[in-house]
C-alpha cells in the first residue's frame, strides 16, 4: 500500500503573496523555493521533530485569536531566540508560551491575519500513549 512520507507544503490564499513571503523569509529565515513560495529542508528536523496533519473539531478555539479556519504550526531550533528575532517585526506575539512533554510552543499573528505555532521539539522523545 502506498503511503503519506510527510507535509508536502502548506498553500493557502492571501491579499498580497509576494509580501508575506518576503515578511517569512526575511523574520524567520525561511529559504525561497520558488516565486513566492518557501521552503525548508527535511534535513534539519531534529530527531523528536515530525511533520503533523491535525484536524480540529469545527468548534475550536485553539485557533484564536484569528478568524481563519487553520492555524500555522512551523518547527523551530529556539523558541525563546525566534519570539525575540520576531518582535521588531510588527506581528502580534502572544504573550503565553508551552512547556511540556511534547516541546516548547508558542504563538504569532502574522501580518495577514494567520495564527502561527511555533514548536520546537523536545530533547527526549513524549511518552506513548
Amino acid at each position: 500500500m502506498a503511503k503519506v512520507l510527510g507535509l508536502g507544503g502548506i498553500f493557502f490564499k492571501a491579499k498580497n503573496p509576494e509580501k508575506l513571503a518576503k515578511w517569512y523569509q526575511k523574520w524567520l529565515s525561511m529559504d525561497e523555493a520558488f516565486p513566492y513560495c518557501l521552503s525548508f529542508k527535511t534535513e534539519t528536523v531534529p530527531k523528536n521533530g515530525c511533520h503533523v496533519w491535525g484536524p480540529f473539531k469545527q468548534e475550536t478555539e485553539y485557533f484564536l485569536p484569528s478568524q481563519k479556519e487553520f492555524m500555522f504550526n512551523l518547527m523551530v531550533d529556539n523558541l525563546p531566540a525566534m519570539l525575540e528575532q520576531l518582535k521588531p517585526s510588527g506581528c502580534e506575539i502572544m504573550p503565553e508560551t508551552e512547556n511540556g512533554d511534547y516541546g516548547h510552543f508558542g504563538w504569532f499573528i502574522d501580518p495577514e491575519g494567520n495564527k502561527v505555532e511555533l514548536w520546537q521539539p523536545p530533547e527526549k522523545a513524549p511518552p506513548e500513549g
